[in-house]
Formats: structure tokens, sequence, C-alpha cells
């Protein structure tokens, strides 16, 4: 048995030919052509679907696929050619009520047709790279109906009616054109953008040049934007209810070409409605209409806005910087470019969606013409003074935050910075040592703003004074524990001792002090440098103020709080009722700016005037002749004589503290000469003139003429030297 060989058995197919007659795919195709014309007559549910997918199925299988796709051809050409013309023949509005209703019924005919021959589908058409049963039916609808001579036209004609009736304010058949665009996008993109969009496009941008010229002649620029808006509105609407997704960007850039951007330079600077009257009567509404609508324009919609905004701003800083009646009061002045800044700033927030190139438009444009002014600095710091004396009385922390943050905002505007600290130290030295400041904390606060501003160094010297403050207060109480029995009953005294570099440098006006207060001015003088070794004491009258008891003509009785100067001017009068001016100087030796201030506030104010002046006026004249007011009376025990104040510098005080300035710049420029220098080793002129600004232009500008001086003078001290080659070239010496 085991030497047997195995046979391997192999199964064969059942060797049977069978026999198809001949006639059957013939007869099999009548019954299916049959089924087709039954299902286009809506005749379908007496037929059986599986009896015909059978029929269809072994068609295919005998090879008979070719005679079953080209008769399906033929059927259905034939029967939509019968449609065609059923439709062309519809009248008016009826035509796309008939196309529409014919296409959903070959919709549905076509999904059984396709459910019939869905073996052909999957298997011959596959194999024979021949377009399926239900594309094909899309593709013969398109070219026999709609692309008929007679409908092709009519259907692009009635649509683009349909819409230009509807931009006219007509209500048309929504879902009628919904199902027609539809229609034409189910036939293929291209069917709906050559047969209706292209067109679409054309007739709306000739519609909307027509209608915007008309709008440009006879509306204002704000009602313009408004129908501009509208009509894109509509367009926008119109997309979403029966267009393609796709035309939307298309129609609305149509719109935006022929309604914003072939009119943007005449709506901006349109007479009495443009850009420039929509900013002064604060229009947020139309400027942010105005916004939103350039902005759709690519190619520099809000450029043009952006530039004009910028143009008429700065003009608008300009005249006020610049007008003569506004530099009177510097409070004023300070406080309209406030206000001009938030008027600004609410525009760019409500109206321009606080766009940043409209916020760096804007800064730039104050700088500008923030700086046109050399007084800038000074009249912040006057406003700042002006707040903080008594501008904030009474008001919130918050509110003073804000007030400060505002001044900051100009502080940083201003290109010469060290104009404001020079400013801003003399006028905090004058409340610190009059106790007028209404809060601590907000000259604290303000001192914080620009030491985060500027550093350390700006505000070391700020930070001092409030120091010596203090320090004044322990010396005031040594010397009164130390003294107390020896000052009898010489009149009171408390002495602020400033250090020198911290203090606004003051001239040493010479003022002589009444005889009883200068003996215990003496005796403190001894009672400090005993205390303190290496030290001079100078004193500083023009800063300090007294307390005066007075008794007038009918025995009232008050005390009055005044300068130091004042006090000064009305000891004189315990000895004589009547002075003239010429006397009074002589006597007390002020300064004569400073005598006619004084001398002003006693006897030209409104009410409470101690003094009274021959002849009567405001203005002080040398001429003039004073004595004790006895009519003088006030409700109050206590009363305050307020200084006239210097507002502002005059003309040669201004001057003198630029000069001040200009010597204080000196030393900051050389020392950035030499610190380029010292890492750079050589460099030439241009380069260190570049360099030495961007170093201290967070401080001020230096002028390059100014910086070539600089330069000589670290030559002549040999830190540096020039190239022996080249005179540009300058080399460190260590």
């Amino acid at each position: 048995m085991s030497g047997q060989k195995k046979k391997n058995f192999q199964i064969e197919a059942f060797k049977h030919r069978v026999m198809v007659d001949p006639k059957y795919a013939e007869k099999t195709w009548k019954i299916l052509e049959h089924a087709i014309q039954e299902i286009y007559n809506h005749n379908a549910s007496g037929l059986s679907f599986e009896e015909l997918y059978r029929n269809a199925y072994n068609m295919v299988l005998h090879k008979f696929g070719e005679k079953l796709y080209s008769g399906l051809v033929t059927t259905m050409t034939s029967h939509l050619s019968d449609i065609s013309k059923s439709i062309e023949a519809a009248q008016g509005e009826l035509f796309l009520e008939e196309l529409n209703r014919k296409w959903l019924d070959h919709n549905k005919a076509l999904q059984m047709i396709r459910d019939i021959l869905m073996y052909m589908d999957r298997t011959f058409i596959p194999s024979t790279q021949k377009t399926p049963v239900h594309e094909l039916g899309l593709n013969l609808w398109r070219d026999v109906v709609i692309h008929s001579s007679k409908t092709q036209i009519r259907l692009q004609d009635t649509l683009l009616e349909l819409v230009h009736r509807e931009r006219n304010g007509e209500v048309i058949n929504r879902g009628l054109m919904r199902s027609i665009i539809k229609m034409l996008m189910d036939l293929g993109s291209s069917v709906y953008q050559d047969d209706f969009e292209q067109h679409f496009l054309e007739v709306s941008a000739n519609f909307y040049g027509l209608e915007s010229q008309q709008y440009i002649e006879s509306c204002d620029c704000g009602d313009y934007l408004k129908k501009a808006e509208r009509r894109l509105n509509e367009e926008m609407e119109r997309v979403s209810h029966y267009l393609d997704a796709r035309s939307l960007e298309k129609i609305t850039n149509v719109v935006e070409k022929e309604m914003i951007e072939n009119h943007m330079h005449r709506l901006v600077h349109m007479e009495n409605s443009g850009l420039v009257n929509m900013l002064v009567n604060d229009k947020y509404d139309d400027l942010g209409r105005k916004y939103n609508l350039f902005r759709r324009v690519a190619n520099g919609g809000l450029l043009i806005v952006r530039d004009v905004m910028t143009s008429y701003i700065r003009d608008t800083g300009k005249q006020l910087v610049t007008d003569p009646e506004r530099l009177k009061d510097p409070v004023d002045f300070v406080q309209r470019l406030l206000d001009l800044k938030d008027k600004y700033d609410k525009i760019i927030s409500l109206a321009f969606n606080n766009d940043k190139t409209f916020q760096n438009a804007l800064n730039s444009s104050f700088e500008y013409f923030i700086n046109l002014n050399a007084r800038s600095p000074e009249f912040i710091s006057l406003f700042v003074d002006d707040k903080l004396r008594k501008g904030l009385k009474g008001v919130s922390e918050e509110d003073v935050e804000v007030v400060l943050d505002k001044v900051m905002m100009l502080f940083r505007y201003l290109q010469e910075k060290d104009v404001f600290e020079k400013y801003y130290k003399q006028h905090l030295a004058k409340r610190l040592l009059a106790g007028k400041t209404v809060s601590d904390d907000a000259e604290r606060s303000l001192i914080v703003k620009l030491k985060t501003e500027c550093g350390y160094q700006f505000t070391s010297k700020l930070e001092g004074m409030f120091t010596d403050m203090k320090t004044s207060q322990d010396t005031m109480q040594g010397f009164h524990e130390s003294l107390g029995a020896e000052l009898g009953d010489s009149p009171s005294l408390t002495v602020q001792v400033l250090t020198t570099g911290s203090w606004p440098t003051q001239p040493s006006a010479t003022c002589n002090l009444p005889a009883e207060i200068l003996g215990v001015c003496e005796k403190f003088r001894s009672y400090y440098l005993g205390t303190h070794t290496g030290r001079r004491l100078s004193w500083q009258t023009n800063m300090g103020t007294a307390d005066l008891k007075a008794i007038f003509g009918k025995g009232q009785k008050h005390e009055l709080n005044v300068s130091t100067y004042q006090m000064c001017v009305l000891m004189l009068f315990n000895n004589a009722g009547r002075l003239s001016y010429k006397e009074i100087e002589q006597a007390t030796e002020i300064p004569a700016s400073d005598l006619k201030r004084c001398l002003q506030s006693l006897a030209c104010a409104r009410v409470k005037s101690v003094l009274r002046k021959e002849p009567i006026g405001r203005d002080i004249a040398e001429d003039d002749a004073f004595s004790v007011n006895d009519k003088f009376s006030s409700k109050l025990y206590k009363v305050r004589i307020s200084t006239v104040a210097a507002q502002r510098e005059s003309e040669p005080e201004n001057q003198e503290t630029r000069q001040r300035v200009e010597e204080d710049r000196k030393p900051q420029i050389e020392a950035a000469i030499v610190r380029i220098m010292k890492s750079r080793r050589v460099l030439d002129h241009n380069n260190i003139v570049a360099e030495v600004i961007k170093q201290l232009q967070s401080r001020f500008l230096p002028n390059p003429v100014v910086i070539k001086k600089r330069i000589e003078s670290l030559i002549e001290r040999e830190f540096l030297e020039r190239d022996k080659n080249d005179r540009k070239l300058y080399r460190y010496l260590a």
C-alpha cells in the first residue's frame, strides 16, 4: 500500500453550453424601455422593480451591457426632448415653475432608473469608462433641456430680471429661485458660473455703477454710506437665500468696487459731510460705517481715512499750540490737549474698532504738534501743579489716577522730558514747602509713574525731596527740645532743611528779615551747624510762609497766613502809616518782580485787601504809595493771603531755565559719547551722533551741533582722538 502513488483530484466545471435565445436581448430591452417610459409617465407603482433589476442584471451578464446603455441614452434623450418643448411652451412666470417641476420629476425618475440599472452601474460602466447613470441623466438634462437654443438665454434673462426686480424693492419667489439655482449648481459648477454667475456679476456691476453715481450726486456722505451698507447687506442676504455660497466674495467685491472704491476720495473729502465734518461733530455711527466699508477695500481704503484724519488732527493741534490766546493760560492749554486726546480716543474706540494703526497715527500726531511749542513741558508741569494743589480736592482715588495717567500720556509725547523734570521739580518744591499739596499719595503715585517711564535716575532727586521733608520734621523736634527755654516769647520757627543736590537750585535772593525773626533764625543756624559738621546753610526766603497776628481799625483781630516776602512788607507798617514803593523796596531788598507780585496780592485783591494802594489800580507802579486798610474785614479769623502766582515764566526766566537745561545736558551727552566709544573703540562721526541720539531720546532729543561740540571738548580733554588719516573717525583713549 505504501508503495502506491497518490493521485491528485481536480474538479472541473460542468461542461454544458447554455443556449441564449437570439431575441433575448431585444425582448428584455423592450421590457426595460417600457418600464423607463412608465417611470417618466408617473406610472411606476405597477412595476416590479425586482424583476426589472434581474432583467438588467441578465443583460449585462450576457454581454448586452452596450445595448442596454445605448438604449438608455436614446430613451432618455427622446423623453427630455419632449420635456424641453413643454418647458419652452410655458409662458411668462410659468416658465420657471414648469422648468422646476420637470426638473424635480426628472430627478425622481432618475433615482428609480438608477436603482433598476444598479448592476450595470457597478460593473459594466466602470469597466468601459462610461458615464454613470445618475451623472448621465444630469448631463442629458443640461444638454437637451437647459442648453436648448430657446431655453438657455431665456432662463438667464428670467433669473437676472427677478434679481433686478428684487433689488428695486419687489417681492419675488425666493423658494423657486433657490430651486432653479440649485439645479444649475447640481449640473456642475461650470454650468452655474457660465450660465448665470458670470452674467449676474456683469449686470450687478452696471447696476451699482449707475446707482452709486446717482447717490453720490444727490446724497451727503452719511446717507450714501448707509445706502452702500444696505446694498452690501442685501447682497449677502441674497447669497444666503438662493445663490451659491462661493458667489458671496465675488458679488461683495462688485458692490465694494462700484459703491466704495470708485468714490473713496470724494466720500472722504465731501464738503460739509466728509470725514472732517464727521470728526468735528463726533458722528460715531457714520465714522464706524465709513471704517467698516473702507476696510473692505483691499488697496488702501483705510489708508485714505487714516491720512486725512492724521492731517486734520495735526492742523488742529498746531493751531492749538501756536495760538497766542491759548498760551496765556497754561492749565487751560493742557486741558484742551487732554480734551482733544479724549475726543479722538473715543472715536478710535467707538468707531474705528481700536485699530492699532489709527492709534499709532494719533500718537504720532500728538507728538508732532506738542513739540512744536517749546513751552509744552512747562505747561504740563503747571497743569500738574494746579491739579495737585487744588484741582483734585474731594476727588476719589480712581479719578486722581485717571488724571495722572492722562498727564503721563502727554508726558510720553514730549521730546524734552528733562525740561519737564526741571519745571516739575520747581513746582513740587513749592507745593511741599508751602504745604499746599492735596494728597501725598497722589504726589508719590505720579513719581512712581515717572520712575516706571524713565527710570530711577529721573526721579531720585524727587524722592530725595520727600526724604528731606521727613528729616526736617525730626530736626525741628530736636531744635525745640534743645532750645525750648531759650526761645521764650520769640516767634515760633519751622525750618525745612533742603539738600542742595535734590532741590531745584534757587538764586539766593537777598531779603532783609525783620529783627524779631532774624534772632530766632540765627539760633537755629547755630543749633544746626553744631549738630552737623561740614555743612553750610543759606536761607531761601522766597520759598517760606508766615502766620501774622494783626489788629485792624475797629479792633478786629485776624491771623494772616502770608509768604515770607509779604510778612517782611507788612511788618514795616508797624512803624509807619504810609510807605512808597521805593521805600518798601529799599527796606526789604526783595527782587522787583517778586515785590510787585507780593504788593499786588496785598493791595489789589478783589476782597480781603490788607493794604490800600494810591492810586487805585490792578498793576503796581514804582510811584505807588501804600497804607494799611483799616476797613479790612473777614468772617474768618484765619485769613490766607495768596500771592499772585507766576502762572508761567516770563521770557527772560524761560531763557534762563533753558540755559540751565542746556548746561545739564552737556555732561549727559559726554557720558553717552564715552560709553559708546568705550564699547566700540573706533567710530565715525555720523554713527556717534546717531548712537547718542538713540541713547538719550528717552530724556531729550540732542542737537547734532551740540554733540559735535561735546566731542571736541572730549578730544581737548584727551578722552578721544581723531584718526590721523580720516578726520571723521574717532578713537577712544583708555
